[in-house]
Protein backbone atom coordinates (compact mmCIF):
# COMPACT_ATOMS: atom_id res chain seq x y z
CA UNK A 1 0.00 0.00 0.00
CA UNK A 2 1.57 3.16 -0.78
CA UNK A 3 0.73 5.92 1.83
CA UNK A 4 0.74 9.31 0.71
CA UNK A 5 1.02 11.34 4.66
CA UNK A 6 -1.70 13.90 4.71
CA UNK A 7 -0.33 16.12 7.59
CA UNK A 8 1.16 18.96 6.30
CA UNK A 9 -2.03 20.72 5.21
CA UNK A 10 -2.39 24.39 5.40
CA UNK A 11 -6.03 23.63 6.05
CA UNK A 12 -5.62 22.12 9.24
CA UNK A 13 -5.68 24.94 11.93
CA UNK A 14 -2.32 24.00 13.33
CA UNK A 15 -0.45 24.01 9.88
CA UNK A 16 -1.90 26.72 9.09
CA UNK A 17 -0.48 28.38 11.62
CA UNK A 18 3.06 27.42 12.01
CA UNK A 19 3.34 28.11 7.76
CA UNK A 20 2.05 32.06 9.28
CA UNK A 21 4.76 31.59 12.12
CA UNK A 22 7.11 29.93 9.74
CA UNK A 23 7.51 27.44 13.02
CA UNK A 24 10.28 24.69 11.17
CA UNK A 25 10.44 22.59 14.06
CA UNK A 26 6.54 21.89 13.89
CA UNK A 27 7.12 20.86 10.24
CA UNK A 28 9.81 19.19 10.41
CA UNK A 29 8.52 17.05 13.35
CA UNK A 30 5.34 16.40 11.94
CA UNK A 31 7.10 15.12 8.56
CA UNK A 32 9.76 12.94 10.59
CA UNK A 33 6.67 11.14 12.11
CA UNK A 34 4.87 10.37 9.09
CA UNK A 35 7.91 9.05 7.68
CA UNK A 36 8.61 7.19 10.66
CA UNK A 37 5.14 5.96 10.52
CA UNK A 38 5.48 4.53 7.25
CA UNK A 39 4.66 7.18 4.63
CA UNK A 40 5.84 6.42 1.13
CA UNK A 41 5.06 10.07 0.34
CA UNK A 42 4.76 13.74 2.16
CA UNK A 43 2.22 15.98 0.60
CA UNK A 44 3.27 19.81 0.68
CA UNK A 45 -0.07 21.73 0.95
CA UNK A 46 0.42 25.56 1.54
CA UNK A 47 -3.03 26.53 1.96
CA UNK A 48 -2.29 29.99 0.83
CA UNK A 49 -3.14 31.72 -2.41
CA UNK A 50 -1.11 33.63 -5.08
CA UNK A 51 2.41 35.15 -4.22
CA UNK A 52 2.29 33.67 -0.41
CA UNK A 53 1.95 30.41 -1.79
CA UNK A 54 4.60 30.00 -4.15
CA UNK A 55 7.08 31.42 -1.28
CA UNK A 56 5.50 29.08 1.44
CA UNK A 57 5.75 26.04 -1.19
CA UNK A 58 9.36 26.72 -1.28
CA UNK A 59 9.75 26.80 2.55
CA UNK A 60 7.75 23.46 3.53
CA UNK A 61 9.55 21.58 0.13
CA UNK A 62 12.91 22.84 1.66
CA UNK A 63 11.78 21.78 5.29
CA UNK A 64 10.49 18.55 4.52
CA UNK A 65 13.56 17.19 2.12
CA UNK A 66 15.97 18.33 4.71
CA UNK A 67 14.41 16.33 7.24
CA UNK A 68 13.86 13.31 5.53
CA UNK A 69 14.50 11.31 2.21
CA UNK A 70 10.70 10.19 1.22
CA UNK A 71 9.61 11.93 -2.07
CA UNK A 72 7.51 14.78 -1.75
CA UNK A 73 3.58 15.36 -3.24
CA UNK A 74 3.71 19.14 -4.22
CA UNK A 75 0.26 20.11 -3.58
CA UNK A 76 -1.33 23.25 -5.64
CA UNK A 77 -3.38 24.26 -7.96
CA UNK A 78 -1.22 27.05 -8.42
CA UNK A 79 0.59 25.94 -11.20
CA UNK A 80 3.41 28.39 -10.08
CA UNK A 81 3.76 27.15 -6.89
CA UNK A 82 4.36 23.62 -8.26
CA UNK A 83 7.25 24.87 -10.93
CA UNK A 84 9.14 26.53 -7.53
CA UNK A 85 8.54 23.71 -6.11
CA UNK A 86 10.21 21.75 -8.65
CA UNK A 87 13.23 24.40 -9.03
CA UNK A 88 13.98 23.47 -5.13
CA UNK A 89 13.22 20.07 -4.77
CA UNK A 90 16.40 18.12 -4.22
CA UNK A 91 15.07 14.58 -3.85
CA UNK A 92 16.05 11.24 -5.16
CA UNK A 93 12.99 10.06 -5.92
CA UNK A 94 10.83 11.39 -8.25
CA UNK A 95 8.45 13.48 -6.61
CA UNK A 96 4.16 13.83 -7.11
CA UNK A 97 1.80 16.33 -8.68
CA UNK A 98 -1.44 16.76 -6.28
CA UNK A 99 -3.59 16.90 -8.45
CA UNK A 100 -5.12 17.18 -12.18
CA UNK A 101 -8.23 17.18 -13.13
CA UNK A 102 -10.11 17.04 -16.26
CA UNK A 103 -11.92 20.60 -15.69
CA UNK A 104 -10.67 23.17 -18.63
CA UNK A 105 -8.47 24.95 -16.00
CA UNK A 106 -6.53 22.46 -14.32
CA UNK A 107 -5.58 21.16 -17.62
CA UNK A 108 -4.30 24.34 -18.94
CA UNK A 109 -2.67 24.99 -16.03
CA UNK A 110 -1.61 22.16 -14.34
CA UNK A 111 -0.82 19.38 -17.09
CA UNK A 112 2.30 21.14 -18.37
CA UNK A 113 3.97 20.79 -15.53
CA UNK A 114 3.04 17.72 -15.20
CA UNK A 115 4.46 16.73 -18.33
CA UNK A 116 7.46 18.52 -18.39
CA UNK A 117 8.17 17.14 -15.10
CA UNK A 118 7.95 13.32 -15.30
CA UNK A 119 6.32 13.61 -11.82
CA UNK A 120 3.75 10.74 -10.37
CA UNK A 121 0.52 12.60 -10.15
CA UNK A 122 -2.89 12.07 -8.99
CA UNK A 123 -5.63 12.72 -11.33
CA UNK A 124 -9.23 13.46 -10.26
CA UNK A 125 -12.25 11.57 -11.68
CA UNK A 126 -13.49 14.86 -11.54
CA UNK A 127 -14.41 17.46 -14.80
CA UNK A 128 -16.56 20.68 -15.76
CA UNK A 129 -19.90 19.14 -14.72
CA UNK A 130 -19.18 18.75 -10.76
CA UNK A 131 -19.02 16.53 -8.67
CA UNK A 132 -19.23 12.80 -9.43
CA UNK A 133 -23.24 11.61 -8.85
CA UNK A 134 -24.59 8.98 -10.90
CA UNK A 135 -23.27 5.02 -11.56
CA UNK A 136 -20.44 4.99 -14.38
CA UNK A 137 -19.48 8.82 -14.17
CA UNK A 138 -16.66 8.70 -12.39
CA UNK A 139 -15.47 5.30 -14.58
CA UNK A 140 -16.11 8.10 -17.73
CA UNK A 141 -14.34 10.61 -16.30
CA UNK A 142 -11.37 8.86 -15.34
CA UNK A 143 -11.09 7.25 -19.14
CA UNK A 144 -10.87 10.42 -20.38
CA UNK A 145 -8.75 11.76 -18.30
CA UNK A 146 -6.08 8.77 -17.92
CA UNK A 147 -6.22 8.56 -21.91
CA UNK A 148 -5.14 12.23 -21.94
CA UNK A 149 -2.48 11.62 -19.47
CA UNK A 150 -1.01 7.83 -21.75
CA UNK A 151 -1.24 10.68 -24.84
CA UNK A 152 1.06 13.52 -23.31
CA UNK A 153 3.45 10.43 -22.62
CA UNK A 154 3.10 9.50 -18.92
CA UNK A 155 3.20 5.87 -18.37
CA UNK A 156 0.57 4.32 -16.67
CA UNK A 157 2.13 3.73 -13.23
CA UNK A 158 3.01 7.23 -12.51
CA UNK A 159 -0.74 7.68 -12.68
CA UNK A 160 -2.55 7.76 -9.46
CA UNK A 161 -6.21 7.63 -10.16
CA UNK A 162 -8.60 9.47 -7.61
CA UNK A 163 -12.02 7.96 -8.19
CA UNK A 164 -13.64 11.12 -5.78
CA UNK A 165 -15.08 9.48 -2.56
CA UNK A 166 -18.58 11.41 -1.90
CA UNK A 167 -20.61 11.14 1.59
CA UNK A 168 -21.99 8.39 2.12
CA UNK A 169 -24.50 10.41 4.12
CA UNK A 170 -25.97 11.96 1.36
CA UNK A 171 -26.36 9.11 -0.81
CA UNK A 172 -26.35 5.44 0.81
CA UNK A 173 -25.00 4.43 -2.99
CA UNK A 174 -21.93 6.35 -2.62
CA UNK A 175 -19.73 4.27 -1.67
CA UNK A 176 -20.73 1.17 -3.95
CA UNK A 177 -20.45 3.48 -6.61
CA UNK A 178 -16.63 4.16 -6.33
CA UNK A 179 -15.56 0.40 -5.41
CA UNK A 180 -17.59 -0.11 -8.88
CA UNK A 181 -15.46 2.53 -10.47
CA UNK A 182 -12.46 1.09 -9.31
CA UNK A 183 -12.90 -2.41 -9.82
CA UNK A 184 -13.77 -0.96 -13.70
CA UNK A 185 -10.72 1.18 -13.87
CA UNK A 186 -8.13 -1.29 -13.12
CA UNK A 187 -9.72 -3.95 -15.25
CA UNK A 188 -8.50 -0.99 -17.92
CA UNK A 189 -5.68 0.14 -16.81
CA UNK A 190 -4.02 -2.25 -14.77
CA UNK A 191 -0.65 -0.54 -13.58
CA UNK A 192 -2.63 2.71 -13.19
CA UNK A 193 -2.86 3.31 -9.02
CA UNK A 194 -5.90 3.63 -7.34
CA UNK A 195 -5.34 6.35 -4.78
CA UNK A 196 -8.32 8.40 -2.75
CA UNK A 197 -8.59 10.36 0.76
CA UNK A 198 -10.88 8.13 2.46
CA UNK A 199 -12.64 10.54 4.93
CA UNK A 200 -14.84 11.84 2.92
CA UNK A 201 -17.48 8.92 2.99
CA UNK A 202 -17.92 9.30 6.42
CA UNK A 203 -18.95 13.12 6.20
CA UNK A 204 -21.70 13.85 8.79
CA UNK A 205 -22.22 10.75 10.02
CA UNK A 206 -21.22 8.80 13.67
CA UNK A 207 -17.90 7.23 14.84
CA UNK A 208 -16.50 8.49 11.42
CA UNK A 209 -13.28 6.38 12.15
CA UNK A 210 -14.73 2.94 11.72
CA UNK A 211 -16.50 4.13 8.40
CA UNK A 212 -13.40 5.37 6.94
CA UNK A 213 -11.38 2.21 8.41
CA UNK A 214 -14.08 -0.47 6.53
CA UNK A 215 -14.32 1.42 3.08
CA UNK A 216 -10.47 1.45 2.95
CA UNK A 217 -10.43 -2.41 3.48
CA UNK A 218 -13.72 -2.71 0.93
CA UNK A 219 -11.57 -0.28 -1.06
CA UNK A 220 -8.51 -2.09 -1.44
CA UNK A 221 -10.01 -5.44 -1.88
CA UNK A 222 -11.15 -3.92 -5.01
CA UNK A 223 -8.29 -2.45 -6.00
CA UNK A 224 -7.36 0.70 -4.22
CA UNK A 225 -3.48 0.15 -3.51
CA UNK A 226 -2.58 3.69 -2.50
CA UNK A 227 -4.51 6.18 0.43
CA UNK A 228 -4.05 9.99 0.82
CA UNK A 229 -4.40 9.52 4.66
CA UNK A 230 -2.60 9.77 8.49
CA UNK A 231 -0.19 7.67 8.88
CA UNK A 232 -0.35 8.76 12.76
CA UNK A 233 -4.05 7.04 12.99
CA UNK A 234 -2.24 3.36 14.26
CA UNK A 235 -5.83 1.84 13.85
CA UNK A 236 -5.86 3.05 10.36
CA UNK A 237 -2.34 1.53 9.59
CA UNK A 238 -3.00 -1.65 11.53
CA UNK A 239 -6.20 -2.11 9.47
CA UNK A 240 -3.98 -1.84 6.11
CA UNK A 241 -1.49 -3.92 7.08
CA UNK A 242 -3.84 -6.95 8.12
CA UNK A 243 -5.77 -6.59 4.75
CA UNK A 244 -2.35 -6.75 2.90
CA UNK A 245 -2.10 -9.69 4.35
CA UNK A 246 -5.63 -11.30 3.58
CA UNK A 247 -5.33 -9.84 0.47
CA UNK A 248 -2.25 -11.65 -0.54
CA UNK A 249 0.01 -8.70 -1.02
CA UNK A 250 2.40 -9.52 1.74
CA UNK A 251 4.43 -12.99 0.90
CA UNK A 252 4.68 -15.33 3.80
CA UNK A 253 2.74 -12.11 6.01
CA UNK A 254 6.27 -10.93 7.08
CA UNK A 255 4.67 -6.87 7.02
CA UNK A 256 1.97 -7.84 9.31
CA UNK A 257 4.60 -9.96 11.38
CA UNK A 258 6.89 -7.45 11.64
CA UNK A 259 4.41 -4.89 12.88
CA UNK A 260 3.02 -6.88 15.46
CA UNK A 261 6.29 -7.52 16.48
CA UNK A 262 7.10 -3.26 16.62
CA UNK A 263 3.93 -3.26 18.70
CA UNK A 264 1.92 -1.35 15.64
CA UNK A 265 -1.27 -3.79 15.70
CA UNK A 266 -2.95 -3.79 18.86
CA UNK A 267 -4.42 -6.72 20.80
Amino acid sequence: MIIIGELINGTRKAVKQAIADKNAEFIVDLAVKQAEAGADFIDCNPGTTGEAEVADMEWLVKLVQGATDKPIAFDSPNPLALRRAFEVYEGKQTPMINSVTLEAERIENTLPVIVESGANCVALALGDDGMPCMAGQREATARKLIDLLLEKGLPQERIYLDPVIAPLGTDNSAGLQVVQAIQAIKAEYPQVHITAGMSNISYGLPVRKLLNRVFMTVCMAAGLDSAICDPLNLDLMAEITAAEAILGRDEWCMNYIQAYRAGKLGE
